[in-house]
């Protein structure tokens, strides 16, 4: 991935932090470095660039047929700025400041989104979720589900076992974290734990997240 941003510091703490979590770095100071720089499959992009704006270099990428994934990283987060931004061919747009895990889960959204990989059937225990077909079944009867309660129970069914977060589900929902969205999803999954049915399948993770019993 391709970190666009032209303050040293702020570049080198991304830098540090997204190695943490796994992803290979490059950094660009500006435009021309970033249109030089080698192909890669995402980009993090700084708006307020010292030699043209981000949302030109945005444009000219696609333009130029680049495939690759653009997250606007800026501190500009009026309406407008943010529709611009989405305009010019950006994937997603994050205003400044952010946490780690609100950034992780929109990189990993948005390659969700531009890559799909296959999406076979999930097995656990005596519920399969079909995340093709969009249908639940549970001991082989159907279950019935709102489009949000398949959508938060297909992101814990594609990594049984593990733990959600919270912000993660929301953005990957409702599309954004937002004031009071924890109660909206917690009352959710508490619809969704009513239509699966005993035993409990999703699990709380208190003051993480949710994650799917590996056990059904």
């Amino acid at each position: 991935m391709l970190v666009v941003e032209d303050d040293s510091r702020v570049a080198a703490a991304l830098d540090a932090a997204l190695c943490r979590h796994g992803f290979e770095v490059h950094r660009a100071a500006g435009a021309a470095e970033a249109l030089a720089a080698p192909p890669v499959d995402m980009i993090l992009l700084d708006l307020n660039l010292p030699d043209g704006d981000g949302l030109d270099l945005c444009r000219r990428l696609r333009r130029d047929g680049a495939e690759v994934a653009i997250i606007a990283v800026t501190a500009r987060g009026e309406e407008r700025d943010r529709v611009a931004g989405l305009r010019s061919g950006a994937d997603d747009y994050l205003v400044k400041p952010f946490s780690m895990a609100e950034l992780v889960a929109r990189m990993e959204a948005v390659m969700r989104r531009v890559r799909p990989a296959p999406r076979p059937a999930a097995q656990i225990g005596d519920l399969r979720v079909d995340l093709a077909a969009h249908t639940v079944s549970r001991k082989e009867e159907a279950v019935v589900l709102t489009r949000k309660e398949f959508d938060l129970l297909a992101c814990l069914a594609r990594d049984p076992g593990v733990v959600v977060p919270r912000e993660r589900l929301l953005i990957e929902v409702w599309g954004t974290a937002w004031p009071g969205a924890g109660r909206t999803l917690d009352v959710h999954m508490a619809t969704l734990r009513a239509k699966l049915g005993e035993p409990v399948v999703i699990e709380t993770v208190r003051g993480v997240g949710y994650r799917l019993a590996t056990a059904a």
